[in-house]
This record gives structure tokens, C-alpha cells and sequence, in this order.
């Protein structure tokens, strides 16, 4: 374990074997910024191994996904979680952050990790790039909610109401994996057998631990064309995983399964969190919605020696 020592405040990286489990997901349970992303057993699942910057007596924490290659150390985002960064009990300030980020020890030679909506700043020595989220608050009737929709998607809930189609929540994550799997998946070749895998587990802990809803839209011969696996955390509810196969997209199903969604939980303290996108296309049918952008950032440092650089490239 090393401590290091940032102005008055204590910080210190501590190994993932040292990790107090309890104390951590309590700073995340009461974090003014806290998302399921950053619980523990989230992290667990998601991440091949991760250590951690702590503050004092676990007011603030910083999962630190790790890694290593060609005998280096390094920080890299996990699939399945979009926002990590710093977490606290206390308001953060830039100062916060940067407290943090310089406390990163210096084994890890590179570094590319997605902070959260709250992690804002500025600091030398560290790229930095905005990605965009769309988040909705669902607080008002939904008569209000829905005059917000552009015409378009009112018109796919219209055309998918008029195809008969309707919302199933007797479904099982497994279904909308492998729909996706069948349909957008074709397309993402980042995603391995034992990421899919690595998911389901994911989805499957989430349900148990009462953190997730899974919404279908079945076709009038009760075949499923769409589904949404939501995760929520804090108030914020994520659109986590969607999918739908050639009669969803055609039939509105996508459109008229959110708008259930948000007609069953308008006048709710809740957020709906679309998790993305930079993607226009995505970020178009988000908007549609009336949701709004916010953004987190993604940071980049590279003191990799300059062979290993030259290897990487």
C-alpha cells in the first residue's frame, strides 16, 4: 500500500486485495455522484482487476481499472460501465479532482479512463476529450413529458401502437442479449464471447440485487422485436442494453417502449440516463425525448517509454 499526501487531504492508493468492500459501497451508497457503475460487485464483474485512490476514511474513492502488457502497468475503461472517476460524500470541487488525478501512482504508464458528469476540471499533463450523455427527468405528468417529443417519434408511437405491438416485461435479460446479439452485434466487433458472458452474469447480479427492469415489445404473434435492459442506481435509471431485430425497427417498437417506460414512471424523482451517445444518429433519437445533453470527460495520459509507444501504434 502506498500513501501519498495532497495538500490537507489524505489519499491513498490501496491494492484491490486491501479494498474494505463495506466501507466502499456505503461511500458510494451516500456519494453526492454516486452510480451503479462504482459499486463494488459492479466493478468486480466488470473490470479484469482494479485497485483504488481512498480518501480518509473512505469519504471519497477512485476505482482505478488495471491491467498490464508487455510487462507495463496501465488504466483502461471497462466495457459496460460508462462513467467511473471520483466519488464522494462531500460536494466536489475542481481542487477534488485534481487531488485525485495527481495521486494516480506513477507505475501506471498510461491511462485512459471515462470520469463522470461531476468530474469536471482543468489540469496539465493529462488529454482530455467530452463525451455526451442525454439524461431526462421524468418529475413531470406526462402529458408534459410527451409534448416534448419530436414529431417523429410521436409518429412511431402511433405506427407501432396501430401494428398491434406490446410491452412484455416477462422476459429474460438472456432474451435482449441475444437480440442484440442477432442484430446490432453483427456490427460490433469489439465484444467477445466471454464479454457476452461477462454481461449476462452482469444483468443476472443486477436483478437479484433488485437493480434492474427488463422491458420486451412483442409482435401480435408474440415474438419479441425490442427490449431494454434498464439499470438504476441513486435515482437514475440507465437504458442500459437495447435491441431490436428488422420488424422493431420497422413497427416503432423502440419508440413506443420507451414512451411506456416514461408514461409508467413519469411524476417519479427519477432520472432516465440514455448513456450516450457521441453518435448523432443515437444522440437524434435520445433528443427525441426531450432528454438533454450532459458531459463527462475522458482522460488520456501516455508516459509509456517510447519503444513500447512505437510497439502500440
Amino acid at each position: 500500500m502506498c500513501i501519498f499526501i495532497n495538500l490537507i487531504i489524505l489519499i491513498r492508493y490501496i491494492d484491490h486485495k486491501d479494498i474494505d468492500k463495506i466501507k466502499w459501497d456505503n461511500c458510494i451508497d451516500h456519494s453526492v455522484n454516486g452510480i451503479i457503475y462504482a459499486y463494488s460487485w459492479y466493478l468486480d464483474i466488470v473490470c479484469k482487476e482494479w485497485g483504488a485512490l481512498v480518501e480518509d476514511n473512505y469519504e471519497g474513492v477512485m476505482p482505478l481499472p488495471i491491467n498490464r502488457k508487455y510487462g507495463v502497468n496501465y488504466i483502461y475503461h471497462p466495457f459496460f460501465a460508462q462513467q467511473l472517476g471520483v466519488f464522494s460524500i462531500h460536494p466536489l470541487t475542481q481542487e477534488n479532482i485534481q487531488n485525485f488525478l495527481s495521486t494516480i501512482p506513477p507505475k501506471f504508464k498510461f491511462i485512459e479512463l471515462n470520469l463522470n458528469t461531476s468530474n469536471l476540471f482543468s489540469i496539465s499533463g493529462v488529454q482530455v476529450k467530452n463525451n455526451l450523455t442525454h439524461e431526462l427527468g421524468l418529475n413531470p405528468p406526462y402529458e408534459k413529458l410527451y409534448k416534448s417529443f419530436s414529431d417523429n417519434i410521436k409518429r412511431n408511437i402511433k405506427k407501432a401502437e396501430k401494428e398491434g405491438v406490446h410491452v412484455s416485461l416477462n422476459i429474460s435479460g438472456k432474451e435482449v442479449i441475444n437480440l442484440f446479439k442477432k442484430n446490432k452485434g453483427k456490427e460490433v466487433s469489439n465484444l467477445s464471447g466471454k464479454d457476452y458472458i461477462r454481461l449476462e452474469h452482469l444483468i443476472n447480479t443486477c436483478l437479484k440485487k433488485g437493480k434492474a427492469q427488463v422491458w420486451g415489445v412483442k409482435t401480435t404473434k408474440n415474438e419479441l422485436c425490442a427490449g431494454v435492459i434498464f439499470i438504476q442506481s441513486h435515482g437514475k435509471v440507465i437504458y442500459f442494453v437495447s435491441a431490436s431485430n428488422d420488424k422493431g425497427k420497422s413497427s416503432g417498437a423502440m419508440a413506443f417502449l420507451v414512451n411506456s417506460f416514461i408514461k409508467e414512471n413519469a411524476t417519479k424523482d427519477l432520472v432516465l440516463d440514455f448513456e450516450g451517445s457521441n453518435d448523432l444518429n443515437l444522440a437524434r433519437f435520445y433528443k427525441s425525448f426531450g432528454s438533454k445533453e450532459r458531459v463527462y470527460l475522458f482522460i488520456k495520459r501516455n508516459n509509456l517509454p517510447k519503444i513500447i509507444r512505437f510497439i502500440k501504434k
